[in-house]
């Protein structure tokens, strides 16, 4: 825009918002330019800080009007780049709508502003004796806002599900102001289309969501992890395989860590290895039971105790007071912050079909290698869903994560499993997505969004017009 235009644009923004809920010029703090990957991210003429559903309609209506480009930004805590600045976009961030309601007696549904901290929310639920169903490790700073707009997914997706699982209800604003509000405390209601699953999973390119009404669960009387070093990969599938055969649904999480990470991340963060047997895999493994179930527990020692005897797993420690309990997650929680200490480092968010994520390991580990005879692999992530964290070391990381895109499309996975495709993965979605699948996303965006304001540039690009 012209500095003219840009002049009244801001002149219309401070007779609709209240003083703090603006941010021009030098006042614009450093923080919303932070990027979790350290890549560069323009300085915005302005920033929306808007503490209200009619403040963000307000605003939005506003630059929608002049044509002014919004990045929307919730906990700044994503890794695909869709909340980076490029010139000439001012932001719009949620960091003062952080409202969690105490959850009502007998209710099973808590309501929050968008950019409330995940952790707030489970906060409110283990208040009222249930649990949130998603669990990350940026738990305090990512924002409800964000898991929605990105599907965020987790350690317990094996149990509750993709965030997309805990909505309940949405209110989102679209970039001509208009709110659309579904909030109501109902589990049956289909009334024409649910609009709320178009923003979920859309990175903020539709609308932007600014209260959610998130479904909790009952909280387990029983939880017990074990930590399991295994002498295959295809070793660890067979574990899971009769894991899930012998406790159902109980079985909440299955996280592996190959050996980069797994003394990597015990080194960095000065801990003693949970296990000094050296092994292709290792495994964290957990349930979580319900009053009446206290035999779960039993039979899922019983089940380690037999892969152990069978060969199947070399060694294992099971969690014997919640202390151990909570070390054991610590060190899975801690993989993000060891692999970001690391230089040439290379990470793909993707999935696989579970069956086939042992021949898939061999073959792009090989593939890599033939790239770079040096690269170093520090893989972990949900092999319970199929999600791995593939994070890997080279200094040919370009051609490197294009042949590992090619690969994960090859075995039928995803190129995104749950930090979505922002800007870093724009080029690759072909791989995940079919064009007639990519021409029906951009009709939504025109439809939703004709001016292009909202996050522009994400996911995917617009055709030239013409």
């Amino acid at each position: 825009m012209t500095e003219d235009r840009t002049e009244a644009l801001l002149a219309r923004l401070a007779q609709v918002l209240p003083q703090r809920a603006l941010m021009i010029g030098d006042a614009v703090d450093p923080r919303y330019q932070e990027d979790r990957r350290n890549r560069p991210s323009a300085r915005p003429p302005f920033v929306l800080r808007p503490g209200s559903t009619a403040e963000v309609a307000a605003g939005v209506a506003a630059c929608n009007a002049f044509g002014q480009p919004l990045v929307v930004q919730g906990g700044r805590t994503g890794l695909s780049g869709a909340h980076r600045i490029w010139a000439g976009e001012a932001v719009l961030s949620l960091e003062r709508m952080t409202a969690v309601e105490p959850v009502q007696p007998g209710a099973t549904t808590v309501l929050a502003e968008a950019g409330a901290p995940l952790q707030r929310v489970q906060e409110a639920a283990l208040a009222a004796d249930q649990i949130f169903g998603v669990d990350i490790g940026a738990r305090g700073t990512a924002t409800i806002g964000g898991n929605i707009a990105t599907n965020a997914g987790g350690i317990r997706v094996l149990r509750y599900g993709m965030f997309r699982a805990q909505v309940a209800g949405l209110e989102a604003v679209l970039a001509d102001g208009t709110i659309l509000s579904a909030l109501k405390d109902v589990e049956k209601d289909n009334c024409g289309y649910d609009l709320n699953q178009l923003f979920i999973g859309s990175e903020g390119t539709l609308g932007i969501v600014t209260r959610a009404r998130l479904r909790l669960h009952p909280r387990p009387v029983i939880e017990a992890n074990a930590f399991v070093a295994l002498p295959t990969i295809e070793a660890a599938l067979v574990l899971l395989t009769r894991l899930r055969a012998a406790v159902g649904s109980t079985l909440s999480a299955f996280e592996i860590m190959l050996p980069g990470a797994y003394h990597g991340v015990t080194k960095h963060l000065g801990l003693t290895p949970p296990l000094a047997t050296a092994a292709p895999a290792y495994v964290l493994a957990e349930i979580q039971a319900p009053a009446g179930a206290a035999e779960a527990e039993e039979i899922f020692m019983a089940s380690l105790v037999a892969a152990m005897e069978e060969g199947l797993a070399l060694d294992a420690v099971v969690s014997q007071s919640p202390r151990e309990f909570q070390a054991l997650w610590d060190l899975r929680d801690g993989c993000p912050e060891y692999v970001r200490s690391l230089q040439h480092v290379a990470s793909g968010d993707i999935s696989v079909p579970t069956a086939r994520i042992a021949d898939f390991l061999h073959e792009s580990q090989a593939a890599l290698r033939a790239i770079d005879p040096e690269t170093a692999f520090h893989v972990f992530g949900h092999l319970g869903d199929g999600n791995l964290h593939y994070v890997f070391q080279t200094p040919q990381k370009e051609p490197a994560m294009a042949r590992l895109l090619q690969l994960v499309s090859d075995y039928g996975g995803s190129i995104s499993a749950e930090h979505g495709i922002g800007v870093d993965k724009k080029p690759f979605l072909h791989l995940s997505r079919s064009p007639a699948q990519i021409a029906t996303m951009r009709l939504l965006k025109t439809a939703l969004d004709p001016q292009m304001i909202l996050n522009r540039g994400r996911i995917f690009d617009m055709p030239a017009a013409g």
